[in-house]
């Protein structure tokens, strides 16, 4: 389902896909979350037939005084190291920036650092950007940056994206505006990184001034665009722009977003107006709000997948044969217009084609041509059960109510086993504690499924792909296979970019020969903007890019 947020995404629905390394499982969570519980097919007109993606709306014709903004979740804390789920980073990416930035056509791009350079395989020196503030007045220096990142490899802490850092041997000073990482080995995927929350560098004296309680009252500390103001517990979170901003000012003086838990209600409030938008759209709502006439509905790149998760290769699924039964038995398409509301793409893939965008050509062609078949084949998939010895064998699926991509996907798989002779039962977990699937292995206790929606929080293959490496916090099935591991290694330690992926190439090949993960479709980020207001990116760049700021009046 979804993390990663869980980076958790990491992340899953993600729980945000990340916890220790929930970065991408947590995100998972988190788009899980999000939907409506339903037990058949979208309300409110059927299935959105037209899902083009665009890159962004309208530029907003002026300033305006507020908006507000709904996310389905009070976070538990706005601390940027824990920040892994989708309503932590909604907000925190507008309060909080990193050395690097995410675009919203997500590319990176410099951030509270100038320029990133790398002399050495395992050095990258970040040169700071003169004169930022943070929102105490205060001038950011190296010593919080060296401070900030430190925060995320202190074990005490037990930082989401402390498995980003896990080549780090050092973060030094190197100048007044100077830091230096050391690397133990070469590291493609960190300088990536500093592009999300694990990148984020806020005040030294403010953090340490806040103690325990930093992230959950008062200020963050930080140097973005807005800063944080009234936290009305259970109902809002309110930010205020912050006009000794070093960049572009916000255009809204205030963005509030409202803590709306029911789908039905966030989606209601959506058109009354009573909020002036949101991402994470119930699949439920797509084609209520896109005939409402109250706003736009909008579709924007996600770099998300809907997956069945294999947690148990001890029993029946640990047979290869088993997994490609399933796949072949699955009705794709039925869940996209069901689960989705038609507003996805089936795949074979566990990877999105934009992870793919710096590829060149010919290794995008090797990434996605070899790929196994995604239409429906149930008598060959009935002679893969009976060759595997498993007809008649038992299998239990998770399922829970947190959202109909969850229960929809969980009852296609049921339907694909019954009709190739396996026995797939379902077990409702409730939605508190779906979460506890990315988190908990007792929780996944006689489970051998659940839905996954994942989404990657760098824009690169490998993301996801290491989650199979031996020992990975996303493997938890088990799988180990030390020539998989090798290519892991391989392409993490390389730089260019031609090189790195024609590696992750190979990886995507035996991930999705293994069925490591079972794949079904590609989920595009939803979003829907009254007519006030306009100006937000469609795109997921919103988890770590300041995106509120430039949201404004529409007329």
């Amino acid at each position: 389902m979804t993390s990663s947020p869980p980076r958790a995404s990491r992340r899953p629905y993600r729980l945000s896909s990340r916890l220790a390394a929930l970065p991408a499982a947590t995100a998972v969570l988190a788009s899980l979350a999000l939907l409506a519980a339903c037990a058949g097919p979208p309300k409110g007109g059927g299935a959105v037939t037209d899902a083009r993606l665009s890159a962004s709306t309208p530029p907003a014709r002026g300033e305006i005084d507020s908006f507000s903004w709904a996310v389905y979740a009070e976070p538990p804390t706005l601390d940027y190291t824990v920040a892994f789920d989708y309503p932590q980073n909604t907000i925190l990416s507008n309060v909080c920036e990193s050395l690097m930035r995410w675009t919203p056509a997500l590319t990176t791009e410099p951030g509270l650092a100038e320029k990133a350079s790398n002399p050495d395989p395992t050095t990258w020196v970040y040169d700071l950007r003169p004169g930022v503030r943070f929102h105490d007045g205060k001038e950011m220096t190296a010593d919080d940056v060296v401070f900030s990142l430190g925060r995320q490899m202190d074990p005490d802490n037990a930082a989401a994206w402390a498995q980003v850092f896990q080549n780090v041997s050092a973060i030094t000073k190197t100048g007044p505006l100077q830091v230096t990482v050391t690397l133990k080995k070469p590291d493609s995927q960190f300088p990536q990184y500093m592009a999300s929350a694990a990148g984020v560098v806020a005040s030294k004296t403010g953090v340490e001034a806040a103690g325990k309680d930093y992230g959950t009252t008062g200020g963050l500390a930080c140097t973005g665009p807005f800063q944080l103001g009234t936290w009305n517990k259970g109902q809002s979170i309110e930010l205020d722009r912050f006009d000794n901003y070093w960049g572009t000012k916000a255009k809204a003086k205030k963005a509030v977003f409202r803590i709306l838990t029911d789908p039905s209600a966030r989606t209601n409030a959506m058109l009354s107006g009573e909020v002036d938008g949101g991402y994470l759209i119930p699949t439920e709502s797509y084609a209520r709000l896109r005939a409402s006439g109250a706003g736009t509905l909008y579709f924007g790149e996600g770099l998300s997948t809907v997956n069945v998760n294999v947690t148990n290769m001890q029993g029946p699924l640990g047979d290869v044969r088993v997994r490609q039964a399933l796949s072949l038995a699955l009705d794709r398409s039925g869940f996209v217009k069901a689960g989705l509301a038609g507003a996805g793409t089936v795949t074979g893939s566990l990877t999105t084609r934009a992870a793919w965008a710096a590829a060149p050509e010919a290794t995008r062609k090797t990434a996605f041509d070899a790929l196994p078949p995604t239409g429906q084949d149930i008598e060959r998939a009935k002679a893969l059960v009976k060759e595997a010895g498993a007809t008649g064998r038992t299998l239990t699926m998770a399922t829970s109510s947190i959202g109909q991509d969850v229960s929809l996907l969980a009852t296609a798989v049921q339907a694909a086993g019954s009709r190739i002779g396996l026995d797939v039962r379902l077990k409702t977990i409730a939605p508190n504690a779906f979460t506890a699937l990315f988190t908990d292995p007792g929780a996944r206790e006689g489970i051998d499924m659940f839905p996954l929606t994942y989404y990657d929080s760098i824009t690169d293959p490998l993301d996801l792909l290491s989650n199979f490496k031996t020992g990975a916090y996303m493997n938890f099935a088990g799988y180990s296979d030390p020539a998989y591991d090798k290519l892991v290694e391989q392409a993490a330690g390389t730089y260019p970019v031609d090189e790195r992926m024609a590696v992750e190439a190979k990886l995507q090949e035996h991930a999705a020969g293994q069925l490591l993960w079972i794949p079904v479709a590609e989920w595009p980020t939803a979003m829907f903007q009254g007519k006030r207001i306009t100006g937000a990116p469609t795109t997921i760049s919103y988890m770590y890019h300041p995106w509120a700021a430039s949201v404004g009046a529409a007329q």
